[in-house]
């Protein structure tokens, strides 16, 4: 991570905005300096998307000013961008006017159609585009973007948000607005975008609800809620261990001022009907502490409590299954049988056929070969990427009346439609509004506890976090985490496949699915752990091919042996840097110069120790 001198890109000054009769925020100040990774943390439907497009100019505040340094160059990445369908992947990604991405547009396009390249390899020569056109390539790869000639026209919604990223990476502007990341990206990509985002220098202010997200790449957090704005000065976890103290502090604060009301709620029923001055001023008084008690209500909890029916023995079995589109294979004869209240995610990379497995085992999609059995006592319930189960025109309160009017919960007991809203975090002020006017993220909870409220003891989750803020996945996880049916999870979210799923199937996306036993983030370090023992090996089998060419093995030259010797005294040093250095990340959170300045010099360690060490191994080899 680069250090900077402070200089101010971004001032937000005394912001408003109003949606019809509802204030989404009011008088907001906050500022962002050169090199900062910022995010904003909302709730659905407090306007977060609204407040970006307002930062890029695409909407217009009631009040205040933005203003941006005049040197600084701004991109935007939006939750639905627009490309111009009859462009190209790679005509849609080099429409930024800058002579090197004309140059290389003016250099593929010589490539594609067998024109002269010397003039065009010339322009890519003196406008320096070579290093830029790799640059690109590599974006688009890592997107999985292959096909640079395919119209925008021709692709799906998540591959044309996926050329919008690559457009604002290539672009590398100064300030950067990203309006959630990671949506439709896979896993790998999005490990790829973090260190990304990591190693540049720009400058990021975003709205995301990946926490790992938020815990490796920010270090500022700016909290919206209840229209007043908090500043955190450090990734997600020192964010929520300050919020935990602001809250505590502000309860203790609450339980005083509910203590005062009910005192003065006694004497407003009892006191006598003529209105003196001094009753007057009590009344005022009384009033005021109503507010504030009505602005600061408890935390609200997701809790359903749905009275899910027993699941018999038999579930959900596969018995030699085999399915495949065309040439690509799915399963290739894969059998599996599912326990009484196991959770269990499905990755691996997109297109490997994680929604035809899913697909598969609701019996919407008949297998090639084989078999799946449901069993009799199985309810499902499938939450879907794109589902649209509301009604345009209908109520909250009338969509969960076409389910019913009374819903059973455990022990015997029932809820109304409009408590079952309100236990899913919808207040009654919100019962009558129509769907059409909820957020993305309100629209998902809605369709979720509309999937819910038919008991199902089979819950297949299908990309579910995706438009949710961090506060509603935090309540969802904590009900799932009690669910006692099975649940299958489809997930880019990798804090909440580690927080939900016991295993996971991972496709190869050549018919074989592998049953890995632990949580997402123990696969990966396992992964990771593989490729470097390979990477090793195949620098033991170079080295001793070389030596084999060589009539045997190699001694060490003198200036080898001198090297190799300062290398063994080099590296327990870094190593205790490297220890200090993690020390002094986790007290210097609060401090964003030398927050910054210490993850460069960790950074340079880490860099310094892995070459090192693979240069040792390089060398002991010849000893």
């Amino acid at each position: 991570m680069a250090y900077f001198c402070a200089m101010n890109y971004l001032s937000v000054e005394n912001l408003s905005k109003r949606f019809g009769v509802r204030q989404l925020f009011q008088n907001l100040q906050f500022g962002i300096e050169k090199g900062q990774k910022v995010a904003l943390l909302a709730r659905n439907g407090s306007g977060k998307t609204t407040l970006m497009n307002i930062l890029f100019g695409k909407d217009s505040p009631d009040d205040g000013k933005v203003i941006y340094n005049k040197e600084v160059r701004v991109s935007y990445l939006e939750q639905n961008p627009f490309l111009d369908p009859k462009k190209s992947i790679l005509e849609n990604v080099l429409l930024s006017q800058n002579h090197m991405s004309k140059a290389i547009a003016a250099y593929e396009e010589a490539l594609a159609n067998d024109l002269p390249l010397d003039q065009p390899m010339a322009e890519m020569d003196a406008s320096g585009a070579w290093e830029y056109e790799a640059k690109m390539k590599q974006i688009l790869g890592a997107l999985e973007l292959h096909q640079w000639n395919t119209p925008a026209g021709q692709l799906s919604g998540g591959q044309q948000r996926r050329v919008a990223l690559a457009k604002v990476l290539v672009e590398e502007p100064d300030f950067l607005l990203l309006d959630e990341p990671t949506n439709h990206l896979d896993l790998d990509m999005i490990e790829w975008l973090e260190k990304f985002l990591t190693q540049s220098h720009m400058t990021l202010f975003m709205v995301t609800h990946d926490r790992y997200f938020l815990e490796n790449i920010t270090d500022e957090i700016l909290e919206l809620e209840n229209g007043q704005l908090y500043k955190y000065k450090g990734n997600f976890s020192y964010y929520l261990e300050k919020k935990a103290e602001r809250e505590a502090l502000e309860q203790a604060t609450q339980d005083k001022q509910m203590n005062l009301f009910r005192r003065e709620l006694v004497w407003a029923r009892t006191m006598p009907r003529a209105r003196t001055v001094k009753s007057k001023s009590r009344m005022d008084r009384f009033n005021e502490l109503k507010e504030s008690i009505r602005k600061n209500p408890d935390a609200a909890e997701l809790s359903p409590e749905i009275n899910m029916s027993r699941l018999g023995s038999k579930i959900v079995e596969f018995h030699r299954v085999k399915k495949h589109w065309g040439e690509k294979k799915v399963l290739n004869g894969w059998d599996y049988v599912f326990k009484t209240g196991e959770r269990v995610g499905l990755v691996g990379p997109n297109g490997a056929g994680k929604t035809t497995l899913l697909k598969l085992m609701t019996l919407s999609e008949e297998p090639d070969g084989g078999k799946v059995i449901v069993g009799d006592t199985v309810v499902m319930g499938y939450y879907r990427q794109n589902m649209e189960i509301l009604k345009p025109g209908q109520r909250l309160i009338e969509a969960v009346r076409d389910i019913a009017e009374f819903i059973p919960l455990t022990k015997g007991r029932t809820i109304t439609a409009a408590q079952m809203l309100e236990r899913f975090l919808f207040p009654k002020s919100m019962h009558f509004n129509y769907v059409d006017s909820l957020s993305g993220g309100e629209r998902k909870r809605l369709q979720l506890l509309l999937i819910l409220m038919k008991n199902p003891n089979f819950l297949i989750l299908d990309e579910p976090t995706n438009d949710l803020d961090v506060f509603t996945l935090a309540a969802l996880e904590e009900y799932l985490q009690s669910y006692p049916g099975c649940l299958v999870i489809v997930s880019h979210d990798r804090y909440f496949l580690d927080k939900l799923v016991d295993h996971l199937f991972v496709l190869d996306g050549e018919g074989n699915v592998r049953d890995i036993l632990g949580s997402y983030q123990q696969f990966r370090d396992d992964q990771d752990n593989i490729a470097l023992e390979n990477k090793k090996a195949a620098s033991k089998a170079e080295i001793k091919e070389d030596a084999s060419k060589d009539g045997g093995q190699k001694k060490l030259s003198f200036k080898e042996k001198y090297e190799w010797e300062q290398i063994e005294k080099r590296m327990p040093e870094l190593e205790l840097q490297k220890s200090k250095l993690e020390s002094e990340l986790q007290t210097v959170l609060d401090q964003h110069d030398r927050l910054m300045s210490v993850s460069e010099a960790l950074s340079k360690v880490i860099e310094e120790l892995n070459n090192l060490e693979m240069r040792w191994l390089e060398l002991s080899e010849k000893i």
